[in-house]
This record gives structure tokens, C-alpha cells and sequence, in this order.
């Protein structure tokens, strides 16, 4: 069940997803690099000063920004039970208008990886942005070997749409990514997200 207590915190059964604040920068870095080599392999390569407290700062600002513009919304998943961040999940480029779509991104620390945390927040991120956002798209992409990636969207009632050349850098080098979507009104098929 989804409960949304303020304007931009979502509960899940075990998590709370809320924008980072800037006393999460000691969690969040150490999380990030006790978990480098499991996140490196998925991502664009890290800045030479991302797990710096300044580099952190600039993200607080941005999701500050990114939110009150409403261009983005990225959120942490916390752990209600210990209080620990597990990962972070972001709706970005936020189109209105005809499209009314949005970009899902997310990463899941590696001691909080295959624990349902990561499904929890893409469905509480999905029914926000159908429910409360009026959004009529959501795409996410990830590397045609990312298994567990693949698996959670389609499990999450993402449908495979494609592939993309050349997609976005990861670790350093343009990848090929595949294409997933979620449609508000799926007629492609039953989907839990609508």
C-alpha cells in the first residue's frame, strides 16, 4: 500500500522515498563506495570528485531545483525499520504537454540488492507519477545483459519496446541499451502499474 504523507515523501511497506538532504551525505558515500564495483559495471562513469561532500551538495541543490521546477523528482530509499539509505530512484526529464512522460533511473546499493526494495520504489514511484503527476509515460532503459535490471522492469508491468545505439556512456564507452516503457492506459497487454 502507498501512502503519501507530504508533497514529496512516498511510502512503501519498508521504505520511505524522500528527496536527499544534505545529513545523507555520510551513508550515501559510504554506500556508494562499499558498493562501487557492483553499480560501476551499469553506470556512466563516476566523476573524479563523486563521493566528495561538495559533488553531494550540488545534488542536494539540484534535487531541490529539479523538484520545484518540476523537471525531475529524485528521491532516496530509506529504510524505515533501520534508517539506512538502500538507493535512490529518480524520475527525470519531465515532459509536459502532449508528452507527458518521464525517464525512470534508479540503483540499489549492493548489501540491499534482490530484497524486493527496488520494486517496492518503482511502484510507489510509478502510481505517483500516473496518480499524482497526471504522467501518461514512464521509459527506462538499461544493457541488454543486465538480467536483474530486465527482470525487475517487466516484473514492474514495464513492456520491452526496443533498442537504442549508443544510448548513454556506461563505465566509459557508448552502450546499446533496451528499451522499456509503462503506459498509464496499457493496452499492450495486463500490466500491474495502471
Amino acid at each position: 500500500m502507498l501512502i503519501l504523507r507530504r508533497k514529496l515523501t512516498l511510502e512503501t511497506e519498508r521504505l520511505t522515498l524522500r528527496p536527499p538532504v544534505h545529513s545523507d551525505f555520510t551513508p550515501w558515500s559510504r554506500l556508494r563506495q562499499n558498493s562501487r564495483d557492483f553499480l560501476t559495471p551499469w553506470e556512466p562513469a563516476w566523476a573524479e570528485d563523486h563521493l566528495t561532500r561538495r559533488a553531494f551538495t550540488n545534488r542536494v541543490y539540484w534535487a531541490s531545483r529539479s523538484i520545484g521546477a518540476g523537471t525531475a523528482l529524485p528521491l532516496f530509499l530509506v529504510r524505515r525499520d533501520t534508517d539506512e539509505i538502500v538507493g535512490a530512484i529518480t524520475l527525470d526529464n519531465i515532459r509536459r504537454g502532449p508528452a507527458q512522460a518521464g525517464t525512470l533511473g534508479y540503483w540499489v546499493g549492493a548489501p540491499f540488492a534482490r530484497m524486493g526494495f527496488m520494486s517496492e520504489a518503482i511502484a510507489a514511484m510509478v502510481h505517483h507519477a500516473f496518480g499524482r503527476m497526471d504522467l501518461s509515460r514512464l521509459e527506462a532503459a538499461c544493457l541488454p545483459e543486465n538480467v536483474a535490471s530486465r527482470g525487475l522492469l517487466e516484473r514492474s508491468g514495464f513492456k520491452y519496446e526496443g533498442v537504442a545505439q549508443s544510448y548513454l556512456q556506461i563505465d566509459g564507452r557508448w552502450r546499446t541499451h533496451v528499451l522499456y516503457a509503462a503506459l498509464r492506459s496499457d493496452r499492450r497487454g495486463r500490466t500491474e502499474t495502471g
